[in-house]
């Protein structure tokens, strides 16, 4: 469905089936602008049963500007223990190039918000690259404020075996534990 407020041509919903091929393609197009190795076949197939099936791990919300896919975002809950209410965490907000500055990101964002409020999330949260200043820049403009007293940490599988093992090398010299 259209928004009234989103410009003309721009469209937001949640993804179908029928989307997983372009929901693909917009994976890949954001790890080719931020430098990554695009998911493999494997990283794939998970993408997709992760966003399907009975319990979903993710969901996905697809933009088009005028019927062409031109962006996407991920988000998934978390939960503030301090709020007592969900959050709705944005692992992707993407938009193709061609389609910045007509208002798409705007009108994903929107589309969230009023995402999170439905769920009765407490707040939304999202991480950016230090070295994105269109994204940056964006998030503020909407209203985002950086968390400047907390740092995002982030440990990998490989990290993840070993402290599941108890190897107390991972924790090693951290003085506490």
């Amino acid at each position: 469905m259209t928004e009234a407020n989103f410009p003309a041509g721009v469209n937001v919903r949640r993804a179908s089936p029928g989307d997983i091929a372009v929901f693909l393609k917009l994976v890949v197009a954001l790890a080719d602008y931020e430098k990554l190795e695009p998911p493999d076949e494997a990283a794939r197939a998970r993408l997709v049963s992760d966003m399907s099936g009975e319990s979903p791990c993710f969901e996905v919300h697809i933009a088009e500007f005028k019927g062409k896919p031109a962006g996407y975002a991920i988000t998934l809950e978390s939960y503030s223990s301090f709020l007592a209410l969900p959050t709705l965490y944005v692992e992707d907000l993407f938009v193709l190039p061609e389609y910045r500055k007509k208002k798409v990101g705007y009108a994903i964002f929107v589309t969230l918000a009023k995402e999170a409020l439905r769920r009765g999330c407490g707040r939304m949260e999202w991480t950016a690259l230090d070295w994105n200043t269109l994204a940056t820049d964006f998030y503020k403009r909407a209203g985002g404020k950086h968390v400047k007293d907390l740092q995002f940490f982030r440990m990998l599988r490989p990290e993840i075996e070993l402290l599941a093992k108890g190897n107390d090398q991972s924790v090693n010299g951290c003085g506490e534990a």
